[in-house]
């Protein structure tokens, strides 16, 4: 029975070795702003920190942080018990999938929140953050900033005239700066989006599959 527990969690696993592989090196090797360019000016590697939500989205100052990280840990907790109960009750290998993927990009940027501050110094503009003995870092327990480092800046043009709000104004496209954690939360909502009436079955079809795995059993 624990064998099908080890798909999900490995990917769990795996996207959370990768995120934070890439920010510790960041952390550790680049300064506030720096970027190195993969692709011309179309995929750079682009260094910056946040206090709030995916997408460099802010929150409501300290108290609004803290308040943001706590509910954050509330909710992967959810998120966990119900990765567990698609697991348990064999519901579709996408759906599992899917939720697997938020379940850790929710980790991977909770663990910035909680931890970065506390065994890390601050970046600079100017100076790469060190590891520090514990609670000597940048801020306290549930104060750690996220870091971003992927940046998209595909398509660059104006608006036009004719258009409401934004008319003849710059736009970049895709201009947020994110993360692999920030990555996984957006493909797992996008395949739920997508393959929803695949994932989730008429109740007969559902009792169906259900019964049949437990006949094969």
């Amino acid at each position: 029975m624990r064998t099908k527990y080890t798909k999900p969690f490995f990917l769990v696993f795996f996207i959370l070795l990768v995120d934070q592989v890439l920010k510790f090196w960041v952390k550790l090797h680049m300064t506030l702003g720096q970027e190195y360019k993969i692709f011309g000016n179309w995929a750079i590697i682009h260094f910056l920190e946040n206090n709030g939500m995916a997408y460099g989205m802010e929150f409501g100052g300290e108290i609004g942080k803290l308040v943001l990280t706590l509910f954050r840990i509330i909710a992967i907790l959810c998120i966990g018990y119900g990765l567990i109960y698609l697991i348990k009750n064999r519901f579709h290998s996408g759906l599992i999938v899917s939720v697997a993927l938020i379940f850790a990009g929710a980790a991977g940027n909770i663990i910035d929140s909680t931890f970065y501050g506390v065994f890390f110094s601050e970046s600079t503009y100017s100076t790469p953050a060190k590891l520090v003995p514990l609670f000597h870092g940048y801020a306290g327990i549930f104060h750690g900033k996220v870091v971003d480092m992927f940046y998209f800046p595909m398509l660059h043009g104006v608006f036009p005239r004719w258009m409401p709000f934004w008319a003849g104004e710059e736009f970049v496209f895709f201009r947020p700066v994110f993360n692999v954690a920030d990555a996984a939360i957006s493909i797992g909502v996008g395949l739920i989006l997508i393959f929803q009436k695949k994932y989730y079955r008429e109740e007969e079809g559902d009792q169906s599959y259900l019964n049949s795995e437990v006949i094969e059993e």
